[in-house]
């Protein structure tokens, strides 16, 4: 993946110790980055490999330990640094400039309907912080977006977590389908900004956690879409796919469907417990996105294949 000609986003606030992040690459500081996607994948906590605040789209106080908000970690607000604009270091640069690239892509798609585009935030944690969605982000429950105050969460420690425990991709190799990663995120945004999230929470209000989660797998799956819409202009703009990106891509989705964290978590499926979608969903979703590059390409809720 060529992304060194990518705009740099300043729509960055960098809460890592020292607020700009240390050394190259997406290493975890003396290795201590939180507990990590691989003890997602050990508890068995499906819904929060990725996508938005599980605490919004389905209800209840349930949080990543499977308690209530007692058992989250402490967070010192006075520690956390607050450093705004795109970071020095590799990983940030990487993270500014997708989130760039994202930035105008986007703005020049909600153009062409005469809209406005007004771009997220992006913040930047090592382990904990505090988030808008209530309680704090912690680097177990991977990217999220928060719909409530417009930000997406990231640890860059879960990129090299990705590397590590599912094996699709190392080094650059893995960059385009970390790339999908921050792509999926903003989707969360863009389903935000034109009104699907708020739409999908008052459905939710009375339904049962099966029929919450039916839904919430169409939020996921069109926010895989809307990263391939991204990804298709992108690409139209830089020709910065490389050879062997878009199989990461579809490596890393595979990885993250709900029948393969749950086979690798608990040894058998229970659709009934999707959250995000199988892994053949979340491939063939993104692909739809890539090839087609619309945003009507992307409405699961009205698709008669899921």
């Amino acid at each position: 993946m060529r992304w060194e000609d990518f705009r740099r986003s300043d729509n960055i606030e960098d809460r890592r110790d020292g607020g700009g992040g240390g050394g190259g690459g997406f290493g975890m500081p003396g290795g201590r980055g939180g507990l990590g996607i691989g003890t997602v994948v050990v508890l068995g906590l499906i819904g929060y490999a990725l996508g938005i605040d599980p605490r919004l789209l389905i209800g209840g106080a349930e949080i990543l330990t499977g308690g209530g908000p007692s058992q989250q970690m402490p967070v010192d607000r006075q520690s956390a640094p607050r450093k705004t604009g795109a970071p020095s270091d590799e990983a940030g640069q990487f993270v500014a400039a997708v989130l760039g690239d994202t930035e105008d892509r986007w703005s020049e798609i909600f153009r062409k309907s005469n809209q406005n585009y007004r771009a997220p935030r992006l913040v930047l944690f090592r382990g904990v912080t505090e988030q808008g969605c209530g309680g704090v982000a912690q680097a177990a429950m991977g990217p999220f977006y928060c719909p409530a105050d417009q930000r997406i969460y990231i640890d860059t420690s879960f990129f090299r977590q990705l590397e590590e425990r599912f094996r699709g991709c190392s080094g650059k190799a893995c960059q385009f389908a970390q790339a999908y990663v921050l792509a999926h995120e903003v989707g969360h945004h863009v389903q935000n900004l034109i009104g699907i999230l708020p739409k999908v929470q008052q459905m939710q209000r009375g339904l049962d956690r099966r029929e919450a989660n039916q839904l919430q797998v169409k939020v996921e799956l069109q926010a895989d879409c809307f990263a391939g819409v991204w990804a298709h202009h992108a690409e139209a703009k830089w020709k910065f796919i490389e050879p062997g990106d878009v199989a990461a891509a579809m490596q890393t989705a595979a990885a993250i469907g709900d029948d393969m964290l749950q086979k690798r978590s608990q040894g058998r499926v229970v659709p009934d417990s999707f959250t995000h979608g199988s892994s053949e969903q979340r491939q063939r979703w993104f692909s739809t996105g890539l090839k087609n590059g619309t945003v009507s390409s992307c409405n699961t809720f009205s698709a008669e294949r899921l």
